[in-house]
């Protein structure tokens, strides 16, 4: 065992925007790293890629003390949601493949419905400009690392890792995933990818993206990109 992680990142363009969460157990910690990081009133949008607990699981902490603040996701996700959190009054937003939403500085976030990678209410986020694909679990592996990039881990345990989650995770839906990098691939060639992990290629002005919270064996830390 190599451990796992959890990864959420933080967007600060004109609007400054939340793409999911970490870990139950750990929303708490979460919440307080976040907060020391900016403030959390400056949260225009939180985008929730999938309702699984390891991406959703500290909205309750956040949303305690962002209650209006709108979260994106899809109508399987908000089922996925209330469904494990109750009914709260959020803001939930639904949205569907090629929906967009403008974040400033010529920048958009466009969203992508990936049914079944692996759960009914998962979605991935891409960042135009930046040319980044929030990629949600349909590329990842569980490991945790102290190292950020790829090229700076082990690239046999990443790769042993990446083939053991597709295996187990991905393997019975692998069709559709080669019709979704098609789909992707159409909004543009040269994407970064962040892994469920490690950040496969290195993602952005690390002063514009950033991930925070995520999750190593032994409790909490957090890694900027």
């Amino acid at each position: 065992m190599n451990g796992s992680s959890q990864n959420a990142y933080l967007i600060e363009e004109e609007k400054t925007v939340l793409i999911d969460t970490v870990w139950t157990p750990h929303r708490f910690d979460f919440v307080e790293d976040l907060k020391r990081e900016i403030d959390l009133k400056k949260i225009d949008f939180i985008v929730a890629n999938h309702g699984e607990c390891d991406h959703s699981g500290s909205l309750t902490a956040l949303m305690d003390e962002i209650p209006d603040t709108p979260i994106y996701c899809t109508a399987q996700a908000v089922k996925s949601i209330e469904g494990q959190y109750g009914k709260r009054g959020w803001n939930l937003q639904v949205v569907k493949t090629g929906d967009s939403v403008d974040i400033g500085n010529g920048k958009q976030l466009v969203f992508v419905e990936m049914k079944m990678l692996h759960w009914p209410d998962s979605m991935a986020t891409y960042m135009t400009g930046y040319n980044i694909l929030f990629s949600n679990d349909a590329f990842g592996q569980h490991c945790a690392v102290e190292e950020l990039f790829n090229d700076r881990a082990n690239p046999c345990l990443l790769n042993k890792e990446a083939m053991k989650y597709f295996a187990n995770i991905l393997n019975p839906f692998a069709a559709i995933l080669t019709k979704k990098l098609d789909e992707i691939g159409k909004l543009n060639d040269d994407c970064s990818l962040p892994w469920r992990d490690l950040a496969r290629e290195p993602l952005a002005d690390r002063g514009k993206v950033r991930g925070v919270g995520g999750v190593l064996p032994g409790g909490s830390g957090h890694h900027r990109l």
